[in-house]
């Protein structure tokens, strides 16, 4: 794992918290990151996350949810004892996460933001999100992936 090391699996592999790496070849034609990785890896799409950066209150955070669903920003807002939450916008997720789109990993942060990974997460032996680059993703179990981002556990996805 080391030869391919994102900021993501060093700080799993410093905090010891287990994963498995599984690589693609990433087509940037595709539409939906998390759809080609279902796709990739022949994983239904309640088990590959996504990580989607959005701005509460004023301040970035980061919500969790299975990539055929949709994050509900209320619910997100309301995770985080907010009021409102918008959509980042791409350069602003980009430069808070030191990962380009389409490749942000909940763990390993250029600065530390808030996460909530949707409940849904907790019924799965384990799940796949971005291992912080566009054709990587990570395999772990839930509460390990809660362990190493610092998040809190809410119902934040809508069909």
């Amino acid at each position: 794992m080391a030869g391919r090391g994102t900021t993501a699996t060093i700080a799993l592999e410093r905090a010891k918290i287990p994963f498995t790496l599984h690589e693609y070849a990433h087509d940037p034609r595709h539409e939906s990151y998390g759809l080609e990785a279902c796709a990739a890896l022949g994983l239904p799409p309640e088990r590959v996350f996504k990580t989607l950066v959005a701005a509460v209150d004023g301040g970035l955070a980061v919500g969790v949810v299975p990539v055929g669903r949709q994050l509900d920003l209320k619910a997100l807002a309301t995770a985080m004892g907010g009021k409102r939450a918008v959509l980042a916008e791409v350069s602003a997720a980009e430069r808070a996460t030191g990962f380009v789109a389409g490749g942000i990993s909940p763990v390993g942060l250029k600065r530390p933001l808030p996460v909530v990974v949707d409940a849904s997460a907790r019924a799965l032996p384990t799940i796949f999100c971005s291992a912080g680059r566009r054709g990587l993703e990570i395999e772990i179990a839930p509460a390990d992936l809660v362990k190493a981002a610092g998040a809190i556990v809410a119902a934040i996805a809508v069909p």
